[in-house]
């Protein structure tokens, strides 16, 4: 099956697994798990789930979701074991291996939610088929259903006067979605961090959004980025969509179960 695949992709995923310590992180809507109008129907592609468990399964090898999702979103639609760790929120929220980890908002940032709530949601209410996802950290205002035009004037909107309201304000623009945060991280950043506690000598990442780009631009010469669909991206390589990403994880788990990564 690997065939499928281009020969350089096969030979970087072949070097990838020789490493020591391997982090395998991932986004999960559009890479694992197919594109829905409905986000609690997302689920993983069999193909997917099964080489994520594969790799999970592997001495030496940690597998980390990071999602724009809300962690509790993510934990329903990921179905994965505790060892996998998760990212939540842009990097936001983090679930490691130590199941106390909490997030909190200070008081300032409460308020903030508070406004931003408010706002976002006379936007969603005024709009047909605009609606508001809350988050841990603010909200994330989709489009997917609304008509261009209407799309267009909620973002404009939304924009506008979520801005007037709060200074500092996190805006990051995805498919047919807006989202609104008062505090602000990145999924690079949440690599760097998932690079820091996992040790690893090396990074898979993949991922389809425009948010994924800073973790792409946060891999190293040694990590390995496959973008997943269309759209312009710092990754090495790009695959069509999730089957294709499958076909990437089985892979690489075939050559690492292999025995070739160094002991």
């Amino acid at each position: 099956m690997a065939e499928r695949l281009s020969s350089s992709l096969v030979g970087a995923l072949r070097e990838l697994a020789r490493v020591k310590r391997l982090l395998v992180a991932l986004d999960f809507d559009g890479t694992l798990a197919p594109e829905v109008d409905s986000p609690e129907q997302a689920r993983a592609i069999p193909a997917a789930r099964d080489a994520v468990l594969r790799l999970l399964a592997l001495p030496h090898t940690r597998v980390a979701l990071v999602s724009g999702r809300a962690l509790r979103s993510l934990e329903a639609v990921a179905d994965l074991p505790d060892t996998t760790l998760l990212v939540g929120s842009h990097g936001i929220e983090i679930r490691l291996d130590d199941p106390d980890d909490r997030f909190s908002l200070d008081s300032t940032e409460l308020e903030q939610v508070e406004v931003l709530h408010e706002v976002l949601g006379e936007v969603a209410d005024a709009i047909d088929q605009v609606w508001l996802e809350v988050k841990p950290a603010g909200f994330a205002l989709h489009t997917r259903l609304a008509s261009e035009h209407n799309s267009r004037v909620a973002h404009l909107v939304a924009l506008s006067e979520a801005s007037a309201e709060i200074d500092n304000l996190t805006v990051r623009h995805g498919k047919n979605v807006l989202e609104f945060s008062v505090r602000s991280t990145t999924k690079g950043e949440a690599v760097e961090h998932l690079r820091r506690y996992t040790d690893a000598d090396a990074v898979f990442y993949a991922g389809d959004d425009v948010t994924d780009e800073d973790a792409f631009a946060a891999l190293r010469p040694d990590d390995l980025g496959v973008k997943s669909g269309s759209g312009a991206t710092e990754a090495a390589f790009r695959v069509s969509g999730p089957d294709e990403i499958a076909l990437v994880l089985a892979t690489l788990a075939t050559f690492r179960e292999g025995d070739v990564h160094e002991q």
